[in-house]
């Protein structure tokens, strides 16, 4: 028998302010045809004044433990993917914590930027499995809105707000690709990267910073690693794109979601896309994403799942899982 961790339930949480690419019209040289061309982005959500990461992130994980009928009290860990959190410290998953009612076991945030959420499943994966949890919450959650620059036209109509949620619970499954849960990890890191995303500001340099990315190099990167992870993750399991239900990347941008899709011989009908909606909300965009393909009624029970990011670091990686 083999400890998997298999996915309890879902939940995620949008801002009510939604943001029509209308809206940046008037402030910057842009339109709504531009925008949709170059990333196909409609709309977006952003935090209303005093509505923090940890506020997205306590409604997105309460929705989920709603969705699987489990106490808070009964979740043995929380992880909070952010590069937004509130304060400096401490850190958004203990506020979380508090906010839920989860009075026992332990939080902690994971900073990989839009990969965040891949890196915190993998993370929670590997508490389940080496046996020090049996239920771990894991949450992406983002206030972009807090770090763009308004004046920047390729970077300030990308970017949203939102946060969501996946209850992962331990379960004995045979050992097989036929299991339910997470099935394989591949993850990457190379800080050489480091100046094409990142944001100008932090807490040794007393300034808070705005966001800052060379969108052709991001791009470049993106389709090539985020089709060299997929693989490697399949390839761990001896599957391959054939064998994918469904992807939920990471929404960046849509031609990005396209061509990895081709690169993998994956066809877009296979694909959730959620970034029209949502736009870029970095760590929280695949459980959003996953969210939605499942009240859609497009991921089922036993599908084959393969989740895959790149974000500021660089840092990129993947996570098959069958649902």
């Amino acid at each position: 028998m083999t400890t998997r961790a298999v996915v309890r339930g879902v939940g995620h949480y949008l801002p009510e302010r939604i943001v029509p690419n209308a809206w940046f019209e008037d402030k910057i040289d842009t339109s709504d045809e531009w925008i949709r061309s170059r990333s196909g982005i409609e709309r977006r959500h952003f935090a209303a004044d005093g509505e923090t990461t940890s506020d997205l992130a306590a409604n997105a994980a309460l929705e989920a433990l709603a969705d699987a009928g489990i106490a808070a009290e009964t979740v043995d860990a929380l992880i909070v993917a952010t590069s937004t959190a509130d304060l400096t410290f401490p850190s958004a998953a203990t506020m979380v914590q508090h906010r839920i009612g989860m009075t026992g076991g332990f939080a902690f945030d994971v900073q990989a930027v839009c990969a965040g959420f891949v890196f915190a499943l993998a993370q929670a994966n590997a508490l389940i499995v080496s046996g020090q949890a049996t239920r771990v919450m894991v949450i992406g959650a983002e206030t972009f809105s807090r770090i763009i620059d308004f004046e920047d036209r390729a970077t300030s109509v990308l970017f949203g707000d939102g946060a969501g949620a996946l209850l992962l619970e331990a379960v004995e499954g045979a050992g097989t690709n036929a299991d339910r849960g997470i099935l394989a990890t591949d993850l990457h890191s190379d800080g050489s990267h480091r100046d094409i995303l990142y944001v100008d500001g932090g807490v040794s340099t007393q300034t808070t910073g705005h966001l800052r990315m060379q969108g052709k190099e991001v791009f470049r990167h993106a389709v090539e690693k985020l089709a060299d992870t997929a693989h490697a993750s399949l390839g761990k399991l001896g599957m391959t794109g054939d064998d994918v239900d469904w992807i939920v990347p990471h929404q960046a941008n849509l031609r990005i979601i396209k061509s990895t899709a081709q690169k993998m011989g994956v066809e877009m009908d296979r694909v959730v896309v959620t970034v029209q909606d949502h736009g870029n909300t970095s760590a929280a965009s695949i459980p959003l994403a996953l969210t939605t393909g499942v009240r859609n009624g497009q991921i089922k029970e036993g599908d084959l799942v393969v989740t895959e990011a790149i974000g500021g670091g660089l840092a990129w990686g993947s996570v098959v899982l069958r649902w």
